[in-house]
């Protein structure tokens, strides 16, 4: 028996999923007009984690050590990404975000905001802190979920 509210679910994630990508594809052109749209989760999670490792990043995004090379190589010819020795792995990189990188991903961020608070003008804050708090939960569970399948593989 298939269960509706799990249907609905999948149907509005799709939705969502497709929208996003839409999204990504826009808002990484406002970083740069050549950045592949998969690139931005990475600028942003090396905001977050300054100095943060290549593995980790990888590890971070899911996907091999060579796929994020290859990302970031092209990330540091396109000026938003340094890359400095890591002091404790001599095989290892330690990325930040250049003062381009940071200028346009702040800019873009910023637009981004701009979009939310238009498209969630008619939320109260207290839908918007549940909804975040769904979401965050969401995301944790599918890391969760995903960890898990990665070590029974």
């Amino acid at each position: 028996m298939v269960d509706e509210n799990f249907l609905q679910l999948e149907r509005e994630l799709g939705l969502l999923l497709r929208r996003a990508q839409a999204s990504s594809t826009a808002l990484s052109r406002r970083v740069h007009p050549d950045l592949e749209p998969s690139a931005y989760v990475l600028l942003a999670h090396i905001v977050a984690t300054p100095g943060v490792r290549a593995s980790d990043l990888a590890s971070f995004i899911g996907v091999g050590r060579g796929t994020i090379s290859r990302q970031l190589s092209r990330l540091s010819a396109l000026g938003l990404v340094s890359r400095r020795p890591d002091p404790e792995d001599f095989r290892g990189q330690l990325l930040d975000l250049t003062d381009e990188g940071h200028k346009r991903f702040e800019a873009a961020q910023a637009a981004r905001r701009s979009y939310l608070h238009t498209a969630l003008a008619s939320w109260s804050q207290d839908e918007v802190d549940a909804l975040a708090l769904q979401l965050a939960r969401l995301n944790a569970d599918l890391a969760d979920v995903r960890r898990t399948e990665d070590v029974a593989d």
